[in-house]
């Protein structure tokens, strides 16, 4: 009798044999192409071949022909992850070390923490680009803002770029005040957005145009980072309405339905505890009524959303194939860091900013355009479920991320190596051939996993190799079956807690009084590595919420300078009437 995970992996075994030898064979000479696509804020779980319920019949067959690998991480938050994919280096390395929203000022302009990738970082393209590929990018890029900080300036021929974190993704609009437009820029020039614009829809549009606008004769490198599924949480109707009611049984279902799959997939041990909540998870039956309608109906349209981005990544596989290019392509399909926990119903500046924008969190008809869709934490934890918490935190919940790879001379496989966000470069270069001679560019620090990936070795790390992520504080090393982490206020504390992942996945006993030793010998790793890659201490009390705050007013106020009048006479105002209620009540005490 089959146990549960196979039966499980079954369809996706089945997918994989009906997807193989398809269109015009290459020639045999002929170099692999190579199409990397990241999706935003997807939880390990999210991908239906890895148990998801949203639909992800195109990926799932990728993965079904190729390497599932289960113990891969990236950094908690976009931009340093999307640093270190393009560049196989850490991000202190390459000047992204964090987001400019969560930025301190103590840490602004100082080496590695420019928010733009620095002078010698190298990135896939302009590497590939020397080595004589195409190389085309059509989605958020987020690392930099001025136009000659956009992909054309790091080895990409064409390019249509977002600047920002999110954007839009019915309009060409702006998704937080942070923002005063919504920033994108094609080849570098500041570009506006077709009519009939979707997010999904239009990135694959236009990569599948650059692709055919440049040289045919020549392989290609395709960068198509989506902005499925980040804030704002949008999609077609088409694909929310097959979601209807799927999670009317709420967030605490989620997790156990989760946990479940989880063991019967082999992504986690048989009787591995559940993960915590966070700190302030509401319970699914404290919401009322109408809260709950609404809460589900948001987690409709986010796998509404995650199939949406599926059905055009099965555009593209469908242009490659008619094209005869799809069994010469590598794929890599991965996410930037685990699911977004921000809510837009808790805050009076959000719902300021939403009501002067025409922004609606509660509609009648959640995804479309005008809905400033989310998610929140509870919903996040239980997507990110088996790990704890979501992104921003370097816990598994934020940092451990599906990754699919899959092309010529790959066998069907799951990868149990663990593996980082920088491995990805070093991989594909090392499969292309492309030498990263030392002299050219600084040097990478992430491995090859193409050793894995052949068959040669079973782990790209030994057991006595440490492997380290840090963002604005929130922090994670691992050694052998041990992980340290560190997380920060709101939602942290700032400690540092010892785990052993092999018994304890979810990360629910800290095991610091019990085995000192380990905890400081992985402290010392810790201290070695931050010192290597130049990671910057955080400010006394630094919280990244409060930070947010700042980083939005202070732009703001950039952006629209007439601000300046309104709130120093607003300040003034206020003084005054302090003055003279002082005035009034000196009186009165004096008449007394």
């Amino acid at each position: 009798m089959l146990r549960l995970r196979d039966r499980l992996l079954l369809p996706v075994l089945a997918l994989g044999a009906l997807v193989g030898a398809t269109g015009p064979a290459p020639a045999a000479h002929k170099r692999p192409n190579l199409v990397i696509i990241l999706a935003d804020d997807v939880a390990l779980m999210d991908f239906g071949a890895y148990g998801g319920e949203a639909r992800t019949p195109n990926i799932d067959a990728l993965a079904a022909r190729g390497a599932l690998f289960t113990q891969y991480r990236a950094s908690p938050l976009c931009s340093p992850s999307r640093a270190m994919l393009l560049t196989g280096m850490d991000a202190h390395l390459t000047g992204v070390a964090t987001i400019p929203e969560v930025l301190p000022k103590e840490q602004r302009g100082k080496p590695g923490y420019s928010m733009a990738l620095e002078p010698g970082v190298l990135t896939l393209a302009d590497r590939l680009r020397a080595a004589g590929y195409r190389t085309v990018m059509a989605g958020k890029w987020h690392l930099g803002e001025a136009a000659d900080e956009m992909p054309q300036a790091h080895g990409f021929e064409r390019s249509f770029a977002l600047a920002a974190s999110g954007a839009d993704n019915w309009d060409d609009r702006a998704y937080m005040p942070y923002y005063k437009d919504a920033p994108w820029f094609e080849d570098g020039v500041e570009a506006s957005l077709p009519e009939d614009f979707y997010s999904s829809r239009f990135i694959v549009d236009t990569a599948i145009r650059y692709l055919a606008q440049t040289d045919q004769d020549k392989p290609f490198f395709a960068y198509i980072p989506f902005q499925a599924i980040h804030i704002p949480v949008q999609a077609p109707q088409d694909f929310v309405a097959r979601y209807k009611g799927r999670y009317d049984a709420g967030w605490d279902a989620l997790r156990r339905e989760r946990h479940h799959r989880a063991q019967a997939l082999g992504l986690i041990p048989q009787g591995a505890p559940l993960a915590a909540p966070p700190p302030e998870f509401r319970s699914w039956q404290s919401l009322s009524d109408e809260d709950r309608a609404l809460y589900a109906a948001r987690m409709e349209v986010n796998a509404a959303m995650l199939e949406a981005m599926d059905f055009h990544i099965g555009r593209l596989i469908a242009h490659l194939k008619a094209t005869g290019q799809y069994d010469n392509t590598i794929f890599v399909v991965s996410s930037d860091n685990g699911p977004e926990p921000s809510r837009g119903d808790d805050s009076l500046s959000l719902a300021a900013y939403h009501r002067l924008t025409g922004y609606d969190i509660a509609p009648a008809q959640m995804g479309g355009p005008g809905v400033w869709g989310f998610i929140g934490p509870e919903w996040a934890a239980a997507a990110a479920t088996p790990g704890a918490w979501f992104k921003f935190y370097a816990t598994e919940g934020g940092i451990r991320v599906p990754l699919i790879v899959a092309g010529p001379g790959v066998a069907a496989q799951r990868v149990t190596s663990p593996a980082m966000v920088s491995d990805v470069a070093p991989t594909v270069l090392d499969w292309l051939k492309v030498p990263t001679t030392p002299g050219q560019g600084k040097p990478m620090t992430g491995r090859s996993l193409l050793p894995v990936l052949n068959g040669e070795v079973a782990s790209a790390y030994g057991p006595d190799e440490a492997r380290a992520v840090e963002v604005s504080g929130n922090s994670a090393l691992y050694l052998g079956d041990y992980k340290i982490t560190r997380s920060v206020p709101p939602v942290g504390d700032g400690q540092w807690r010892l785990y052993n992942l092999a018994k304890d996945p979810g990360e629910t006993s800290d095991l610091s009084a019990r085995e000192p030793a380990t905890k400081a010998r992985l402290l010392a790793e810790w201290d070695a590595y931050a010192k290597r890659v130049g990671v910057l201490p955080m400010p006394e009390g630094y919280n990244s919420e409060t930070q947010i705050a700042r980083n939005i007013a202070a732009r703001l106020l950039s952006n629209y300078p007439l601000l300046w009048g309104v709130v120093a006479g607003a300040l003034l105002m206020l003084g005054a009437g302090i003055w003279l209620a002082f005035r009034q009540l000196r009186r009165r005490l004096r008449a007394a």
